[in-house]
């Protein structure tokens, strides 16, 4: 099975994850996305993430009637933070049959030299690269690399936790039933 991999902090889940994600299945040939959530981004602050568990559970909800996605707490296990390859590394060991798939915004595919062991990511891995505004991707001739105009939309997981903390409608920008949890469990207050 060809699986892609969303990695990301999901710190919340939000709209545009989601039509990414679904914009991948649909326009690729990857027969599912997983979005793999990370307990910790080496590039990113730990101090405004959500538990990992809470993050996770949020993913699961908002994806829960979607077959072609999965969540997955594959990083959970292992060493933190979490590196791409390490996490690539387990899992062709744990699913030899399956290929997998890095799929990143272009913002990211143009931090990739800032990847641990970013040589062995280009030479053995496929990349799914979706544009985003202010990122041109220039893909090397010897990087196996997808590029989509997939629909964005103009949020981004910081934004909303502002608006949560401000007491801000998050009402259509995050799934319904991750809108409710998060109101419920008083998250990012």
């Amino acid at each position: 099975m060809h699986i892609g991999l969303y990695f990301g902090s999901f710190n919340p889940i939000h709209i545009g994850h989601l039509i990414i994600a679904e914009f991948v299945a649909n326009n690729t040939d990857v027969q599912q996305v997983w979005f793999v959530v990370s307990p910790h981004n080496p590039l990113k602050s730990e101090a405004s993430l959500l538990n990992e568990y809470n993050r996770l559970h949020l993913v699961n909800i908002a994806i829960e009637d979607n077959s072609k996605l999965k969540a997955t707490d594959v990083e959970f296990k292992l060493a933190r933070p979490s590196y791409t390859i390490d996490t690539l590394t387990y899992l062709q060991e744990k699913y030899p049959a399956n290929q997998f798939s890095i799929i990143l915004g272009s913002d990211s595919y143009q931090n990739l030299p800032k990847w641990k062991n970013v040589d062995i990511l280009k030479r053995d891995y496929a990349f799914i690269v979706y544009q985003r505004p202010g990122y041109l991707v220039q893909p090397e001739p010897e990087v196996k690399a997808t590029v989509l105009d997939a629909p964005l939309l103009e949020i981004s997981a910081t934004q909303i936790r502002k608006f949560i903390k401000n007491n801000t409608s998050t009402r259509y920008i995050l799934p319904e039933k991750v809108r409710m949890e998060i109101e419920a469990n008083r998250y990012y207050k």
